[in-house]
């Protein structure tokens, strides 16, 4: 049986995200990001294309590690200025029916309390249509823009995000029952108050005595995605995630790291393949392979060597300023991105990288590979890639915005579909349905789901 390729969207609400010195292509959109029309119509071009979702990075920051200075982040727009992900989802959510929505939040910088409220909003207006991308957040420069001296350490943020989790799924998944919504106008009863309850958690880092201030929405807990490829971050989302985003170098590399995320699954008492894991690539591709080389040598001559070293220098904690371009790239621990130079230095032993070498091959795509020719190549590489490295599907970063994605929706797409290996239409329902066949809320072994009152497991709808 072929094997089913999934695509999500990459994107971020700023301007230069993962290709650095695009922005200035003539043929660029993503300047308008501050645009409404710039998002609805991104949207409708990936529900065209039968992409899964729009996956929207974040930070609170700026990348400022690289000379020790904002200028490159500033001058060269890369990731800065930055606009808050969550609000441009409802107008891409109006023009769509089925497209689903990856937000990123940090759990450092907001009190799960109203970030529960935020969530909750969000899947009732998409009617159920939200993912949210866990993450702990690796900049310094926005620990120090929210009080704290320094940034936590990588290992102590975990901990607190285990907590953080806790009140969420106690939130969403206990306060609540199923039928406590009555709606009642000739009673005048709303809701059945005995079946609110408060969560009444006290833990080390946080203290939530009330009850979830929304009623359920669609899918109560919102669909999970985790980037953390580190040791401690492959644990924590062998816990909770149900999507893995994970941002190899190389096939070498990613092999590697899905295979420990597999295991570390099955160590937890979950089915390896109940998660999805999503790797980054970006495609340049056209009706020739000649046709695709010559784009993609025009788009590298836009490329900017210090945006990049920007992006990675933020990414990886190090300042690569303070090295000669042709020095090689060595393993240091940070307390940024632990797997991002981890997958540069140890997971490929073929490969010998140069700081020069990395810029070169962020500028354009960011970190994952750029797979280059017609929609006969590419296809037949995206099917080689998901067979080697046992991947479920692919995190597409845009090079141009909007021409790389309508590229892919047009070429890539239906050479997939003629394959067998791309789906023809969308399953019903939510996030969590069209991706898992499963109910709208969490599955019965997940961790979330033991915060459930016991007369909502016994309703056709939990999973």
């Amino acid at each position: 049986m072929t094997k089913q390729i999934r695509f999500n969207a990459f994107e971020m609400n700023c301007i230069a995200h993962q290709s650095p010195g695009l922005w200035r292509h003539p043929s660029d959109r993503s300047t308008e990001y501050k645009d409404i029309e710039y998002w609805t119509d991104l949207a409708k071009i990936l529900e065209n294309g039968l992409f899964d979702g729009i996956f929207i990075a974040d930070v609170l920051g700026i990348y400022d590690v690289y000379h020790q200075s904002a200028e490159h982040a500033l001058t060269g727009a890369v990731q800065v200025p930055v606009n808050d992900p969550l609000q441009i989802i409802p107008a891409m959510a109006a023009v769509t029916r089925h497209l689903g929505f990856g937000v990123t939040t940090s759990i450092s910088f907001e009190h799960p309390y109203p970030f529960a409220r935020r969530i909750s909003t969000l899947d009732h207006l998409t009617k159920g249509r939200v993912g949210w991308n866990i993450v702990t957040s690796y900049l310094e420069s926005g620990s120090k823009n929210l009080g704290l001296n320094t940034q936590l350490n990588h290992d102590d943020r975990y901990d607190i995000a285990d907590e953080y989790l806790e009140v969420l799924y106690k939130l969403w998944e206990g306060s609540w029952e199923n039928d406590a919504v009555l709606r009642d106008k000739q009673a005048g009863i709303f809701a059945d108050h005995t079946k609110v309850h408060p969560i009444l958690h006290e833990g080390k880092y946080f203290k939530v005595p009330g009850i979830h201030i929304c009623e359920p929405s669609p899918q109560r807990t919102p669909v999970l995605y985790q980037a953390g490829a580190s040791a401690r971050g492959q644990t924590f989302a062998s816990q909770n995630a149900e999507c893995i985003f994970i941002a190899p170098p190389s096939k070498i590399a990613a092999k590697k790291i899905v295979q420990s995320i597999r295991e570390k699954l099955k160590q937890e008492g979950r089915d390896p393949y109940s998660v999805k894991i999503y790797t980054l690539l970006s495609i340049v591709t056209d009706e020739t392979d000649k046709r695709a080389q010559e784009k993609f040598k025009e788009y590298q001559s836009y490329g900017s060597y210090n945006g990049a070293l920007t992006l990675v220098s933020g990414w990886s904690g190090v300042d690569f300023s303070q090295y000669q371009p042709h020095d090689k790239v060595e393993y240091i621990e940070t307390n940024a991105i632990q797997s991002m130079l981890d997958a540069y230095v140890n997971a490929d032993p073929n490969r010998i990288w140069t700081i020069e070498e990395i810029a070169h091959w962020n500028s354009v795509g960011g970190n994952g590979p750029v797979l280059v020719g017609s929609a006969q190549t590419v296809a037949d590489e995206l099917q080689q890639w998901a067979e080697d490295t046992d991947v479920d599907g692919f995190n597409l970063a845009y090079i141009l915005a909007h021409q790389t994605f309508i590229d892919i929706v047009d070429f890539i797409v239906p050479e997939l579909q003629r394959r067998g290996a791309y789906q023809t239409e969308y399953r019903q329902g939510t996030l969590r349905e069209k991706l898992f066949e499963q109910g709208a809320y969490l599955s019965k072994n997940h961790r979330g789901s033991q915060y459930r009152k016991a007369n909502t497991d016994r309703l056709a709808q939990a999973s």
